[in-house]
């Protein structure tokens, strides 16, 4: 897989943001806690506290009661979580795919309804994804949802970033397909019912 970087050097726009308007998209992070959570925190403080190009949320550790019902779990992300977001951000390290939390919280993202219209959606692979620094990634150790939309070209996946007018411009990209008619999301895939194992999710 391709890693999409939609950065170039034009004279009349250093930055290379096509159509980009200087403004703050509200961005879900969806992640694996236990252990990505340093880039989760080094995502919010590089491009929320510092640069101020977005305003962060995410689901914290204890935030939901995992002694819940999964539809409770579902309706709680979706509507405390993702309601006024536009743009989620997939941080995808190497045991992420595996994750229920991850799969479910992209799904509700991407789902249309009538009082939460759906979210952009971006994978970022993170240093400690398996590839990474051999620059490819196997289309089967990222999240199956996250793959789907890649295909179907409603998300796009990148390589880890500090640049902020790069992240930027992945978000705002994002945000402007989330509105598209003719790209559509991809969420026919079953939810995951549990966490799931094993080096890859098609063999």
């Amino acid at each position: 897989m391709h890693y999409r970087n939609r950065f170039s050097n034009q004279r009349n726009n250093p930055f290379g943001f096509s159509n980009q308007k200087n403004e703050r998209h509200r961005v879900f992070v969806s992640y694996y806690h236990k252990e990505d959570q340093y880039y989760r925190n080094q995502f919010e403080l590089l491009f929320s506290d510092i640069h101020d190009i977005m305003i962060s949320e995410s689901v914290e550790i204890g935030d939901i009661d995992p002694n819940l019902n999964t539809e409770t779990i579902r309706q709680k992300i979706r509507d405390e979580y993702l309601r006024d977001s536009t743009v989620t951000v997939v941080l995808v390290g190497k045991h992420t795919w595996q994750r229920k939390f991850v799969d479910w919280e992209i799904g509700s993202s991407i789902r249309q309804t009538e009082y939460n219209p759906r979210s952009g959606l971006l994978g970022i692979l993170l240093p400690t994804y398996p590839g990474y620094l051999l620059n490819k990634s196997d289309p089967y150790t990222i999240p199956p949802r996250l793959y789907d939309n890649i295909q179907c070209r409603f998300a796009t996946i990148h390589k880890w970033s500090d640049d902020p007018y790069i992240v930027q411009s992945w978000i705002h990209d994002a945000f402007q397909r989330r509105r598209s008619t003719e790209i559509l999301p991809d969420n026919s895939r079953a939810s995951f019912r549990q966490n799931r194992s094993g080096e890859r999710w098609y063999n």
